[in-house]
């Protein structure tokens, strides 16, 4: 197959660090543009890195966004992390601005973003997590991408050392390796789930119709 450019946003979070490291290893992927406050620290022959902060206006970034065959969307924030008001605001319309800014110069990009599960596109949901990721997806569905895919992830592990961001987090954590084994659709390690989302962008999910893929069928496409 021709080789594809790639393009990150939240590179230095947990999946996207990981997305990151797999696009850079594999040989289907000839570039990897990265847009964010902070470098990643990786020195690489195919990594180009935009430094940006503004998560509403890329009109100063705009010509950098063409020609790209896939984006993975990686960026968010931890519920109860950030009042609510920004929450809304990093959840919803940092997406949405990205994805817009993204359709108007390379729209036959594949646009992979990391939702939640329970996201909620109707809007009834009492939970605001669920609420505003499923904001978040249908606009994305709205905007006019050939191609995208909305993986809804249960419980992310993180498959290497961070500070957890609250006591819920770091009891899951622990209990995760056991629950898992009972439980297997309860989560994914943030490798798994940053593979399946390169895999997906690269090369599509043949046989699944649907845009949105939940904790299962990100599983199945890992294995």
């Amino acid at each position: 197959m021709s080789e594809k450019r790639v393009l990150i946003i939240g590179a230095t979070g947990m999946v996207g660090g990981c997305a990151l490291n797999i696009c850079l290893e594999d040989p289907d992927v000839s570039r990897v543009t990265i847009v964010g406050r902070r470098g990643t620290g990786i020195e690489h022959n195919r990594l180009h890195e935009i430094p940006h902060d503004n998560f509403m206006d890329y009109s100063g970034i705009a010509s950098s966004l063409g020609s790209h065959d896939v984006a993975l969307y990686c960026l968010g924030a931890y519920t109860g992390a950030v009042p609510d008001d920004e929450f809304r605001r990093i959840t919803v319309d940092y997406t949405l601005a990205f994805a817009t800014a993204l359709y108007q110069e390379s729209p036959r990009t594949a646009f992979c973003f990391l939702s939640g599960q329970g996201a909620d596109q109707t809007g009834q949901s009492r939970m605001a997590f669920a609420r505003y990721k499923g904001a978040a997806e249908k606009g994305l569905l709205e905007i006019g991408f050939s191609r995208v895919h909305i993986f809804r992830p249960g419980y992310i592990y993180p498959v290497t050392p961070r500070a957890e961001p609250n006591l819920v987090y770091r009891i899951t954590r622990m209990l995760y390796p056991v629950l898992r084994r009972v439980y297997p659709n309860i989560g994914v390690s943030s490798e798994d789930l940053a593979r399946a989302m390169v895999h997906i962008g690269l090369h599509g999910y043949e046989g699944h119709e649907s845009p949105i893929l939940e904790n299962r069928e990100i599983r199945l496409c890992t294995k």
